[in-house]
C-alpha cells in the first residue's frame, strides 16, 4: 500500500511560495509565519433505482499565509499559487494582524514543536480517482438492481463519495511537509412503500467511511479496524429481509432496557458525547455560538467520572485508515495518540498549539486542521475511540448475557444539548433480546440519557473481534463553518437499564 504524492501537486511552486511568504513575513516583523498550499479533489456519484441521478468532480485549490504579529493572528488566502501571490498574502496577513491587535485582549502564544521535514501518503490500494466513471456507476447500478428485484423493495438509492486531499505546509521554524490522503464512503439504501397506506421505511448499508481507496467499495484489501474487508454481498443480501421485517415490526414499549450497542451506532454517540465534549476550545467556551460549549470543563480534568471503570477512550491521528489520520497536522505538529478518558475518568483534551500554550502544556497533540486554503486552521477532532477489552467477549457472549434488552445496529437521527450532556439517539435496526437471544425487530426505538449516566451504565465491553472503526465525512465546526472527516472506533458494548422512548409517540405519530 505504499503510495506516492501526485505529480501534478508536486509540480506546483511549493517551495518557492513558501520561501517568498516566509521571508516577507519575517521582514515585516512576524514572530511566526506559516504557509499552506491545499488541493482537494471531491468526487460524487448518486443513483436512484439503478439510474444515474448526479455525478460531479470538484477541485478546490489555493494558497494560505498565516502570521503572528503583536500577539495577534493574521490570515490571508488566494486561489492563485505563485511566489508573487505568496508575498502579497504575507503583506495582507501582517496588516490584518496589526489592525486587529489593539482590539484583542488574549495574546497568541504557540506551544513549541520540533522541526519536521518529510512527506507522507495514506494507505490505499486503488486510487478512486483513477477508476472510470462507468465502472463506478455499473457497480452501484448492479447493487441497486439486486435490491429492486426483491418484492419488498420499492426504490433503491446508491451513492459514492471520495476525497483526495493534498497539503503542503511550511513555517518559519523550519518545518516543511507534504502529505496526501484519500478517503471514501459508499452506501446503498432500500426503501419499502406500503401502496395501501403510503407508509414507508428505509434500510441502508452500515459500511463506515474509511481512509482507503476503491478496493474498499469492492470488498477487497487489507483489514480495517480489526475487521475483515467489508462484506458488501452479505449485507446487501440481508437488507430486503431486514426491511420486510421492519415494515411489520411492533412498536417498542417505552421503559428501561439493557442495550447492546453495535459500533455502527455507538460511533455516533462517541462523536457527540465525547468527541465534541473534549475539544478544549469548546470546554473553554470559545465555541458557544456553534453547537454550544461542554459540561467537561477544565476544572474537572483528572476528577470527572465520565463513565464506568471499563471506559478507556483515546484520541489519535495515527490509526491506519482513520479519517483524521495524518503524519502532521495543519500547524506542523507530528501525529500522536493520547488518553482522553482513562478507567472512566477525564484525563485529556484535544489541542492546537495556541490552546496548548494557553493551558500551560508543553506541546500540542496535533489537532489543528483547515478544510481548505480559504480557511485558517482551527482545533478539530482527531480519531476518538472507545478501546475494546483485551481478550474480552464476542458479540454472541455479550447478547447471551442480557435477559431483557435491545440490540442496536446502525446510526440514524440524534439530538444533544448545547453542553453535550443530555442526548437522544435512534438507529437503523433494533433487535429484541430475551433471555440472551434475539427475538425479531422492534420499531420506533430511541435511547435517552445524560452523558455521564450513559457511560456510567456501561457494564460490559467487547473484545477485539467486535471492534470497528466508524465515522463521518461531515463534522461541522467554526465560523465561517468548516467540515472535517473523523473516525471513531468502538467495540460492541452493553449498557444497563437505559431509558428507551417510543420515537413515534414522542413525535405525535
Amino acid at each position: 500500500m505504499t503510495q506516492v504524492i501526485d505529480e501534478d501537486f508536486l509540480a506546483l511552486p511549493l517551495d518557492a511560495c513558501a520561501d517568498a511568504a516566509l521571508a516577507r513575513g519575517r521582514d515585516l516583523g512576524a514572530v511566526h509565519v506559516d504557509v499552506r498550499v491545499v488541493s482537494t479533489l471531491t468526487q460524487w456519484l448518486r443513483l436512484r433505482d439503478a439510474r444515474i441521478e448526479g455525478s460531479s468532480l470538484d477541485v478546490d485549490s489555493g494558497l494560505a499565509v498565516r502570521v503572528v504579529v503583536d500577539g495577534c493572528w493574521g490570515f490571508a488566502a488566494s486561489d492563485v499559487v505563485t511566489p508573487d501571490t505568496a508575498r502579497d498574502l504575507a503583506d495582507r496577513a501582517v496588516l490584518l494582524a496589526r489592525t486587529s491587535a489593539p482590539l484583542t485582549t488574549l495574546r497568541v502564544d504557540l506551544a513549541p514543536e520540533p522541526v519536521h521535514v518529510g512527506s507522507w501518503a495514506s494507505a490505499y490500494d486503488l486510487d478512486p480517482f483513477l477508476v472510470a466513471e462507468r465502472e463506478r456507476r455499473d457497480l452501484l447500478a448492479d447493487r441497486s438492481a439486486a435490491l429492486l428485484a426483491h418484492t419488498t423493495v420499492t426504490h433503491a438509492t446508491a451513492s459514492l463519495h471520495a476525497v483526495k486531499e493534498r497539503v503542503f505546509y511550511a513555517e518559519s521554524s523550519g518545518t516543511r511537509t507534504t502529505q496526501q490522503r484519500v478517503r471514501i464512503e459508499a452506501d446503498v439504501v432500500a426503501i419499502a412503500v406500503d401502496p395501501a397506506t403510503g407508509a414507508f421505511e428505509t434500510m441502508s448499508t452500515t459500511a463506515p467511511p474509511v481512509g482507503r481507496g476503491w478496493e474498499y467499495v469492492l470488498g477487497q484489501g487489507a483489514t480495517i479496524g480489526g475487521a475483515r474487508p467489508w462484506d458488501w454481498d452479505a449485507e446487501l443480501a440481508a437488507l430486503p429481509d431486514h426491511l420486510a421485517e421492519k415494515m411489520v415490526a411492533p412498536s417498542v414499549e417505552p421503559g428501561r432496557y439493557d442495550l447492546v450497542i453495535h459500533p455502527t451506532n455507538l460511533w455516533l454517540t462517541i462523536h457527540e458525547s465525547i468527541g465534541h465534549a473534549t475539544e478544549l476550545d469548546r470546554a473553554l467556551g470559545y465555541e458557544a455560538n456553534y453547537a454550544g460549549t461542554s459540561f467537561a470543563t477544565p476544572d474537572k480534568l483528572g476528577t470527572l467520572q465520565y463513565g464506568s471503570g471499563l471506559m478507556n477512550v483515546t484520541g489519535d491521528r495515527v490509526v491506519e485508515h482513520g479519517l483524521s489520520t495524518v503524519a502532521w497536522d495543519d500547524e506542523g505538529v507530528a501525529a500522536q495518540s493520547w488518553d482522553i478518558v482513562k478507567d472512566g475518568v477525564l484525563v485529556g483534551y484535544q489541542l492546537d498549539r495556541a490552546m496548548a500554550a494557553e493551558f500551560g502544556l508543553p506541546r500540542s497533540n496535533g489537532c489543528a486542521y483547515a478544510d481548505s486554503a480559504g480557511h485558517t486552521a482551527i482545533q478539530r477532532m482527531p480519531n476518538v475511540s472507545l478501546q475494546p477489552q483485551p481478550g474480552g467477549p464476542d458479540l454472541d457472549a455479550l447478547i447471551g448475557g442480557v435477559e431483557d434488552g435491545i440490540y442496536v445496529v446502525g446510526d440514524k437521527s440524534w439530538s444533544i444539548d448545547m453542553q453535550r450532556f443530555n442526548f437522544q439517539f435512534t438507529g437503523q435496526r433494533f433487535h429484541r433480546i430475551r433471555h440472551g437471544r434475539l427475538e425479531g425487530l422492534l420499531m420506533d426505538v430511541a435511547y435517552q440519557a445524560t452523558t455521564t449516566d450513559f457511560w456510567g451504565s456501561m457494564r460490559a465491553v467487547g473484545g477485539e473481534s467486535t471492534y470497528l472503526l466508524g465515522g463521518a465525512f461531515n463534522c461541522g465546526k467554526g465560523q465561517p463553518g468548516q467540515v472535517a472527516a473523523v473516525s471513531h472506533g468502538a467495540p460492541v458494548a452493553v449498557f444497563e437499564s437505559v431509558n428507551v422512548l417510543n420515537s413515534a409517540r414522542e413525535a405525535g405519530r
